[in-house]
């Protein structure tokens, strides 16, 4: 245990600092039915990426169709070609409502009483590791949407497909899967430049203000705390000697970038300001030190799906990083 999470004696400019193994962190018997929990969804992850790297879209059909509106033969490839992506896209946003329960069971873990984030961090290593999880699949799977903009054109041409066969009166077994109601959710969802991000951050705002007897600190507490541990570690040679995989490495700024993000949404002066518990231009000059095709989608992120960022309150210099 005292392998998996080290703390230090010492704390530099009041930020705690931390190693964090998020290689090999087991579940604890007290762990275990929230760590189930959660792994189930996890399991799913690998395979969602792959369908959505996969994901080459029907654009050819698409434009035949339009282009010869009384040719039925063309107008029925179209549709042959978009509906199993729709089924496929369903898919993708069902997975987002289990991950973002899976983040609620979570949280709610690493910021119940009587224990501070810090100390549920030191207890639940691998639920920890499991926050990271989630956090690491949500930018993987938003920095590949943001590179096909084939899934909003076909969903858009399958929206107003349905919507013309429907005043035909013909048979639409897919609205079996795909109703109306269900397009309409799934539209919000990949209108976002990234959903799952956007996911995330509506579910960590729900998080607390349904759990109005929950201070607001025990959650952005957990957060900066978690910004902290892979800052020092991507940091620190002493500790990226340690990971077995170079992956690790990025696996880290995904997960810092994530936290932040979601502090930045659930704290009301957001990540910014100069009161935050978040290292911001540590955390920055961090990314920055990294190859840049590793962390232009990440340095994008900060600069896109933050909330505070162009605050009057955010340091003009922070500002100037992101430019």
């Amino acid at each position: 245990m005292g392998n998996l999470l080290k703390v230090l004696t010492r704390e530099i400019e009041n930020y705690p600092h931390f190693f964090l193994d998020f290689e090999n962190a087991q579940p604890t018997d007290c762990e275990r039915d929230v760590w189930n929990q959660v792994n189930t969804v996890l399991q799913d992850s690998e395979s969602i990426l792959s369908g959505l790297q996969a994901y080459k879209g029907a654009g050819q059909e698409i434009r035949d169709a339009i282009q010869n509106p009384n040719d039925m033969l063309l107008q029925e490839r179209a549709w042959n070609s978009v509906c199993p992506l729709v089924i496929r896209l369903k898919k993708f946003y069902a997975f987002s409502l289990r991950l973002e329960k899976a983040l609620q069971s979570l949280l709610e873990s690493l910021t119940c009483p009587p224990y501070t984030p810090m100390q549920h961090l030191e207890k639940e290593q691998a639920l920890a590791k499991q926050f990271a999880e989630i956090l690491h699949f949500t930018l993987r799977f938003d920095e590949l949407k943001m590179r096909i903009p084939a899934i909003q054109n076909d969903f858009s041409y399958y929206r107003r497909t349905i919507s013309r066969n429907r005043i035909n009166n013909m048979n639409l077994d897919i609205e079996n899967e795909v109703n109306n109601e269900m397009a309409n959710r799934m539209s919000l969802f990949y209108a976002e430049a990234t959903p799952m991000l956007k996911t995330l951050s509506n579910a960590t705002t729900s998080f607390v203000t349904e759990n109005k007897t929950l201070p607001l600190e025990n959650t952005t507490d957990c957060l900066s705390t978690m910004a902290s541990v892979c800052k020092v570690m991507l940091e620190t040679p002493e500790y990226t000697s340690r990971f077995n995989s170079e992956d690790t490495l990025l696996f880290c700024m995904r997960v810092m970038v994530g936290v932040i993000i979601l502090y930045d949404h659930v704290h009301p002066n957001g990540a910014f300001t100069r009161s935050s518990k978040i290292d911001m231009k540590g955390c920055i000059k961090v990314l920055k030190e990294q190859p840049a095709d590793n962390v232009e989608g990440l340095l994008n992120a900060l600069k896109f799906t933050t909330k505070h960022l162009n605050d009057e309150s955010t340091p003009k210099n922070i500002k100037t990083m992101l430019q």
